[in-house]
Parts: C-alpha cells; sequence; structure tokens
C-alpha cells in the first residue's frame, strides 16, 4: 500500500514523540529498582530521569537551527540512530555512571527528534489541516505518557529495567527504515543560512549552569551558578540581536502571543511533569504496591489525554487556541490542588480522580498551545518556533524534577528512601505540588494574556 507522503511523515512524527517519552516515562516507574541496583541515594535517582531533559534542553536551540539548514530528515535519522545506540549502551551498562553516559547520548538523540519532528509536520502539512496533525503527534506523546508505566512496570516488574530499552529498538529501527525509504523528499528552509555556533554555546553554557544550579539551590554554590546561568542567558540574548541569522530569534517574543504560549508552556510543563514521580513514589514506597501495580493506578491520567488531545487540536482549528489553552490548564490546577493533600491516608478512588482529572485538562491544553506557537509565526520560523516548542517543554520538565529535587534536599536531605523517611517524602510531596498548583495558575493568566494579541502572520 502506498501511502501519502503527508501521513508517513504523520506515522514517524508520532512514533519518535512516542518513544522520546516512553523511554523517561517508562523509566520512571523503574527508578526504585534502578536506584537499588546502583545503590542511588534519593538525590541522585531523580537525576535518572533528569538528566535526559537536562541534556535536551541543553542543545534544543542549536538543533533548531541545524535541521533547518542541514534537512529536518537528515536530523531525524542522526537522532534515531543516536537514540538506538543509546539504548544500546543502556542495556549493557553495569555502573550509574555508563547508565548515565547512555542517557546523555539519548537526551542529544531526543533534543533532534523533539524539534525536527514537530518541524517536519508542520512543513509537510496546509496550514487548515496543521492543527489536527498537530493534535495526532501530540497524541503520541499522550499515548506514551499512559501506556509508558503500565508496558514499563509489567517489564520491569517481570524481566528487569534493561528490558524497557530492548522493547523500545524494533520500533527505532522501523522510524529509520521509514525515513530512509518512504521520505524521499526534505525540508531546509534555513539553508542559506550560516550556523550561530557562538550563540550556540552561549546559550549552552547558560541553561547547563541554570538548571543545574538550580537543583542545588540550598547550597551557595547553587545560587551562584543559577545567577551566573541567567546572566550567561542574558549575554546570549544580546548576541542573537545582533546576528544576522541568529540560532534562535529572540525578536519572535515580541510577539505577544508568541511569547505569552511560550510562558504558559513552560509553567504548566515545570508544574506537572515531576507529578509522575511524586505519585509512583507514593505508590511504591508509601502504599507498598510493585512497579507493575503502580503503573496501572498511573495510566489514569494520560489516558484522559489520549482521548482528548486530537480533539482539543482539531478544535483549536476554528476556536482561539488559547482560550483552550486557558480552560485545559485551569482544570489542571483544580486538580494538583488535590494532589497536594495527599499523604498515606488519601483514599485511591480520590487520587484516582486527581490524575485523571489532571489528564483532562493537560489533554484540552498542549495541542492548542502547541498550535498557538506554531501558528504565530511565519512559514521560514518554523524551525525556530518548533525549537521553541520543545526548548520550553523540556526547560519545564527539566526544572520541574530540578524542583522536587531542590525540596527534597531542604526537607529530606541526602537520604536513602526508606520507611524511616516515609513522612518526609509526603511533606516534600506536598510542597512540590502546591508550589505546581500556583504554576498553573500562572500558565492561565499568561494563556488569557495571548488571546487579545496578534499573530505575525495568519494561516
Amino acid at each position: 500500500m502506498n501511502l501519502k507522503l503527508e501521513n508517513v511523515v504523520l506515522i514517524i512524527a508520532t512514533l519518535s514523540s512516542f518513544f522520546t517519552v516512553f523511554l523517561s516515562s517508562a523509566l520512571t516507574i523503574a527508578v526504585p529498582s534502578i536506584a537499588s541496583e546502583f545503590s542511588m541515594n534519593n538525590i541522585l535517582q531523580n537525576w535518572v530521569t533528569m538528566v535526559f531533559f537536562f541534556v535536551i534542553a541543553i542543545f534544543t536551540v542549536p538543533v533548531g537551527q541545524i535541521s533547518g539548514k542541514y534537512g529536518l530528515k537528515k536530523s531525524m535519522v542522526v537522532a534515531t540512530l543516536l537514540y538506538i545506540i543509546g539504548a544500546v549502551v543502556a542495556i549493557f551498562s553495569m555502573s550509574s555512571e555508563i547508565f548515565f553516559i547512555s542517557r546523555i547520548i539519548q537526551g542529544i538523540g531526543g533534543a533532534f527528534l523533539s524539534v525536527a519532528s514537530m518541524a517536519l509536520v508542520v512543513s509537510a502539512f496546509k496550514p487548515q489541516e496543521r492543527g489536527k496533525a498537530i493534535g495526532i503527534t501530540v497524541t503520541g506523546v499522550y499515548l506514551a505518557t499512559s501506556l509508558s508505566p503500565v508496558i514499563g512496570g509489567f517489564l520491569n516488574h517481570t524481566v528487569g529495567w534493561k528490558s524497557i530499552f530492548v522493547f523500545t529498538i524494533p520500533f527505532l529501527v522501523l522510524i529509520l527504515v521509514l525515513l530512509i525509504t518512504k521520505v524521499n523528499k526534505e525540508w531546509n528552509s534555513l539553508k542559506d543560512t550560516s550556523i550561530d555556533w557562538k550563540g550556540s554555546a552561549v546559550y549552552s553554557i547558560g541553561i547547563v549552569l541554570f538548571i543545574y544550579g538550580f537543583t542545588i539551590l540550598n547550597e551557595t554554590l547553587g545560587v551562584i551558578l543559577t545567577v551566573l546561568g541567567l546572566i550567561t542567558l542574558a549575554i546570549f540574548v544580546a548576541i542573537e540581536l545582533k546576528v544576522k541569522y541568529p540560532v534562535f530569534d529572540v525578536k519572535l517574543f515580541k510577539n505577544s502571543e508568541f511569547a505569552s504560549a511560550n510562558f504558559a508552556a513552560v509553567c504548566a510543563y515545570l508544574a506537572s511533569f515531576s507529578l509522575i514521580t511524586i505519585v509512583n513514589y507514593h505508590l511504591q514506597y508509601i502504599r507498598g504496591f510493585d512497579s507493575q501495580l503502580a503503573g496501572i493506578f498511573l495510566l489514569a491520567a494520560p489516558l484522559i489525554q489520549v482521548i482528548v488531545a486530537p480533539y482539543a487540536g482539531k478544535l483549536s482549528d476554528k476556536v482561539n487556541p488559547q482560550k483552550l489553552s486557558a480552560l485545559g490548564i485551569g482544570i489542571a490546577a483544580v486538580a494538583i490542588g488535590l494532589l497536594a493533600m495527599l499523604d498515606s491516608s488519601t483514599p485511591l478512588w480520590l487520587l484516582i480522580f486527581a490524575l485523571a482529572l489532571e489528564g483532562l485538562g493537560f489533554g484540552i491544553f498542549s495541542s492548542p498551545n502547541t498550535s498557538a506557537i506554531m501558528g504565530a509565526v511565519p512559514p521560514k520560523d518554523t524551525p525556530t518556533a518548533s525549537a521553541s516548542v520543545s526548548t520550553m517543554r523540556v526547560i519545564g520538565q527539566s526544572m520541574s524534577m530540578g524542583m522536587l529535587t531542590l525540596v527534597f534536599a531542604f526537607v529530606m536531605g541526602n537520604v536513602p528512601i526508606i520507611p524511616k523517611y516515609f513522612s518526609l517524602l509526603i511533606a516534600s510531596s506536598q510542597i512540590t505540588c502546591f508550589i505546581c498548583m500556583v504554576l498553573c495558575i500562572a500558565s492561565v493568566f499568561a494563556s488569557l494574556i495571548g488571546i487579545k494579541s496578534k499573530k505575525i502572520v495568519k494561516g
């Protein structure tokens, strides 16, 4: 059967979105097992998830320009190969150091996949079909978020955590085959530009200093690194305003729709990502569930997201996407408020209800928010907008885990998660959820501001 190029692109982008998320979400459920095997404390085990997004945050902005210059298809091929290599290294890792190296390799590949896959969809589809296509692609993210804890929990419980990486390899090979044999077109809207290596380097240094410093903000060194990171990022902005072909066109943020949608996104991901870890720790440590059972309970939120996201994406073609974004993140704020009361006596039905409500909120939010960002720029800036979508997401996700780690450090200290410290684990989780609820409210206001703004380009 011969598929249209658009359909092949959509399949590749959806599969890529799925497996970019899968290894992070599936590994989240396996963190207690990985921590036990490598004797990790409560701080280090959070880095099992965080290092992947930390690396993506470092490389996403440079990758936006690189993929735009050398081609989206080529970028996808390189990214998939890196993902496969990272999976193989993880399978044969015999120490925490080698394991973290594998996650760094996959983080670099994940940066390319995150940027190029979304830009590929936007480039291949007509504007009037773009929202629906983005909705389907984002559904791949939510499908991974929903199935990953269940699949990961089952594999970890029955075979071991390394089987999670083994599971991904055949699908990654399929993506590679489709790219090479079925995609006979290349998209490189920035082929006539030069790479802004100086801006890329300054950005990467700034984001490393800022995010890592943020995770140890309870120490003097953390404060120093965070401040240095902010200064470096300010220098990056100054450089980009003067460069003819900036690695990231910061002038786009003069458009209030683009700026507000990006701010709403980073707040939303900052608020949402650590919740998976919080609920997973609650189920496995506080309630004593195994990874398989915990994965089934964690299905509640993303399952709703999978159902809602495509409809929200389609609706965003007809309704102002930021209205939908504000509604969705407002619902999520209520759900996180319920999770802020989570303790050992919380009924399971209330936990499931809160997770389902959170899934509904983020399902309504994500596709329209992505459409608002991608639709606010001219076609030539599609790679930059796609990089912005990915950057806001991974910075939010990295800082979300950093925030949880920071709260752990303040409340628990550097200790293993054992029954002696369970009361401190509960307190840490409640504090983090309250902060996340406030961040959701900030995202609501950002989306509302964007409703009255005007686009740079229409259609």
